[in-house]
């Protein structure tokens, strides 16, 4: 029978990277009940494998990847991790805690109408992305848990397609497909067979580890570069806050966004709005309202100047210029709140609680730190770079607001997808 404490053993230094700011005994305790719910569920086995995938954050470039544009983003230790066994009986069997058990035949890859939004397209999404480029792909069965946060902004879903993705590589392929190709892969699944049009970043940054630049001019080989930056060194957490509200029946809000994007861009006759400058929409404008609507204007406008803030903040970084790097966040969140619009949705005006989480943090935080939406937007969380020594203020105030537990901080952790142990 599969040995735990011979797994613990071996896989020791690469769960102290994953979980460098988290208890060992938690750790371990938190696996442990994975393992037990199974076998609870797939019985006992000799050979096991075990994965785990990273949520992300992202730092700067809100809704810019599906235009190709650029982002920086970093993979957080708030994770899925999956307990697998190989079959040879071409099917993957995946339950996942507190959701039913999705079955998929890799022998019938086919998008399935009735599956749409649904994990089991996801699983049967990477599959087909997997066969279409000539990967191997077979049967599993696996339980999975995260504490990823759903509905957050900080990419379950992605994470959840790269842990596919993941398996698949190391099960069939022997490991060597590199995180971008799963990225692009799982980014098929969620186009194609889930229904959501989502650019590449959240499945890039859950995969690669670290804080991370990614440049998507060429979506079909995005450049991705690992950034050192230490943010607590610099005495800043970073944190995230639930507001309380879902995700749930935002996919046209979020499809509107690169759609009116790309409406700009057809007026150019381009197919994305990458490559254009501030000028050539400000020229246009007039045009362009009685086209596509001031909407996907001020959007345009966003897209542009989100991109040279990526730049800019890069430079603060390299130059170690904390308060510029604060003051360039803080930049982002006002040009999303404005001009993109994705602080809440137009269909619920009521419920506006990033709008509110981001005027209480400007009043505890004032110059001494930075706040913006987190994630796609429209609802969901926060995200607020808090120095350390008004981080109990901030919490208190935030979850007298929006309930206990709210206010999460986060740990960049150096391993993005990864194998923890393959048995």
């Amino acid at each position: 029978m599969f040995n735990r404490n011979d797994f613990f053993e071996k896989a020791a230094d690469v769960l102290a990277q994953i979980y460098a700011s988290r208890n060992a005994e938690s750790v371990k305790a938190r696996y442990n009940a994975a393992f037990d719910e199974f076998e609870a569920i797939y019985g006992e086995a000799d050979k096991l494998s075990v994965f785990s995938v990273a949520g992300r954050s992202e730092i700067c470039g809100n809704h810019t990847d599906h235009n190709h544009g650029k982002v920086l983003a970093a993979s957080i230790d708030l994770d899925i991790i999956a307990i697998v066994k190989k079959t040879d009986d071409n099917t993957i069997r995946v339950k996942s805690a507190g959701f039913p058990e999705d079955v998929v035949s890799v022998d019938n890859l086919a998008p399935v109408f009735e599956d749409t939004g649904r994990s089991s397209s996801l699983i049967r999404g990477v599959c087909d992305g997997f066969a279409k480029n000539g990967l191997a792909i077979g049967g599993f069965t696996a339980y999975t848990t995260s504490d990823i946060l759903g509905g957050s902004g900080l990419s379950s879903s992605a994470a959840f397609e790269d842990m596919i993705g993941t398996i698949l590589n190391h099960l069939y392929n022997n490991g060597n497909i590199d995180y971008i190709e799963i990225s692009k892969i799982s980014q098929y699944a969620e186009n194609v067979h889930f229904g959501k049009p989502c650019g590449l970043m959240d499945q890039v940054a859950c995969a690669a580890g670290g804080f991370v630049t990614i440049d998507f001019e060429d979506p079909k080989k995005p450049i991705a570069k690992r950034i050192a930056f230490d943010l607590s060194a610099k005495g800043y957490s970073l944190c995230i806050v639930n507001t309380g509200g879902s995700h749930a029946n935002l996919t046209d809000d979020y499809a509107a966004v690169p759609a009116e994007m790309k409406a700009v861009a057809k007026y150019f006759d381009k197919p994305v709005l990458r490559g254009l400058t501030e000028t050539d929409i400000v020229k246009n404008t007039a045009a362009l309202r009685k086209t596509c609507g001031d909407r996907a204007v001020l959007r345009a406008l966003h897209f542009i100047r989100e991109n040279g803030r990526v730049e800019r903040m890069l430079t603060a970084l390299a130059d170690g210029n904390t308060a510029e790097f604060l003051n360039i966040i803080k930049e982002s969140g006002n040009s999303s709140a404005n001009l993109l619009q994705n602080y809440y949705s137009p269909k619920a005006p009521n419920e506006q609680g990033i709008t509110l989480a981001c005027a209480i943090a400007s009043e505890i935080l004032g110059e001494d730190g930075a706040w913006r939406v987190h994630g796609g937007g429209f609802a969901g969380t926060m995200q607020a770079f808090v120095p350390h020594a008004k981080m109990n203020a901030f919490r208190e105030t935030m979850e007298t607001v929006f309930g206990a537990g709210a206010v999460t901080e986060l740990s960049v952790r150096p391993l993005g997808a990864c194998a923890v142990y393959h048995g």
